[in-house]
């Protein structure tokens, strides 16, 4: 199939109210992800059934009719492993689509096999070999080539008869709901943000570190967090990970005392000493002017409750009966990491999900109805404490 080009908002507009009377549109985006901390979206694929259209986000000024019809309640946007999609829009219009059947997800819901990548999956339903040779291309740069082009088309021309085999089989099984409720509980962890004073959650390793190092830990990690927010830098291009863990360890306040660790990138060692020494000291001064009794506590982990493995025992045994009761695969269900969140969520004083106003996902959309009746029964039976 043809594909249009669009560079102009008079096109666009007339695109958008036609994709509106619509059931479903196919929809992926291109988009640019290598030094910065948000996506850069690059080009936006569509198809409706009758027309595919290429969107270039960088020449269109005002995209609202767009945004109107990404959000439109009565359209579904199919899109297939959604997530890094979600973000791209997110950071450019603040809009997420609504609402999402994500293929993949119906795929694995089905049986046909664990995340599945989109080629994969083409091949298997329609028995369409795609080309994947243009995945590397710098989708902000200009003009895209007409290869590059029709290898970006490919993503939605075949995406719609998928979906049509996809829902006809999920809503035999009754379980369009549990897909398009999967993607709106993803939109919704996409949209929520861990504050910056508890982005030391995520350091790798910092359970090991004492009070006072894991303090100044939570000063370096909020200053790397904020600078990337404001810079738009992935974060390990600000500071990378394991170095900030170093920092905390070895708490250097001298610029001589810094240039001693030796891990550290000549980026890391010219770039912002002053702020570097500024997060440390602050975060030592804080842990030295707080009693002992309201200072950060040591991090701890699920394995160190006792309770922990007889519990995700018991966890994991409702999840296979569980699985069996629904028709569905025990990954679809409830994996170890989701289970472990949901222990977390009960057990730990300081936790992500509640910090960031969400509930674990077994909790959460289409699962909560399944999960809840038996989550405090497990729950009570043991010795959480």
């Amino acid at each position: 199939m043809d594909y249009i080009y669009i560079q102009d908002q008079a096109a666009l507009d007339a695109m958008c109210a036609k994709a509106a009377h619509q059931k479903a549109i196919a929809i992926d985006t291109e988009f640019v992800r290598t030094r910065t901390l948000a996506p850069e979206l690059g080009l936006i694929q569509l198809y409706d059934g009758h027309q595919l259209v290429l969107i270039d986000p960088l020449a269109i000024d005002n995209m609202s009719s767009l945004v109107d019809l990404l959000t439109n309640p009565d359209v579904i946007k199919v899109l297939h492993s959604c997530s890094e999609d979600l973000e791209a829009f997110l950071a450019t219009f603040n809009k997420v689509p609504t609402p999402i059947f994500d293929t993949q997800f119906a795929a694995s819901l089905l049986g046909l096999g664990a995340t599945m990548g989109y080629a994969r999956l083409i091949e298997k339903l329609l028995g369409k070999e795609l080309d994947k040779g243009e995945s590397r291309t710098d989708w902000l740069a200009r003009p895209l080539s007409d290869k590059q082009c029709r290898y970006a088309a490919d993503d939605v021309l075949y995406l719609l008869p998928a979906f049509e085999q996809l829902f006809e089989q999920v809503e035999a099984k009754g379980k369009v709901d549990w897909v398009l409720s999967e993607s709106a509980c993803l939109a919704n962890k996409k949209q929520a943000k861990l504050p910056p004073q508890f982005a030391y959650l995520q350091v790798k390793n910092a359970w090991r570190l004492s009070s006072q190092q894991l303090t100044v830990l939570k000063h370096l990690a909020a200053w790397r967090l904020t600078r990337a927010q404001e810079r738009n830098m992935a974060l390990n291009f600000v500071f990378k990970e394991a170095h900030l863990y170093e920092l905390a360890l070895r708490l250097p306040q001298t610029k001589a005392a810094l240039s001693g660790i030796h891990c550290l990138t000549p980026q890391e060692r010219r770039v912002n000493p002053d702020m570097v020494l500024s997060a440390i000291r602050d975060g030592l001064q804080e842990y030295e002017s707080t009693s002992p009794g309201e200072r950060l506590d040591r991090i701890k982990r699920l394995i160190d409750f006792p309770a922990y493995k007889p519990t995700l025992a018991r966890f994991k045994q409702a999840v296979t009966q569980l699985a069996t009761e629904h028709g569905v695969t025990e990954e679809v269900l409830a994996s170890k990491k989701q289970l472990n969140q949901l222990l977390k969520y009960y057990w730990f004083d300081i936790e992500e999900c509640r910090l960031m106003g969400l509930k674990p996902d077994v909790l959460s959309g289409w699962r909560e109805p399944v999960f809840a009746p038996l989550v405090n029964t497990i729950l009570d039976q043991e010795n959480t404490r």
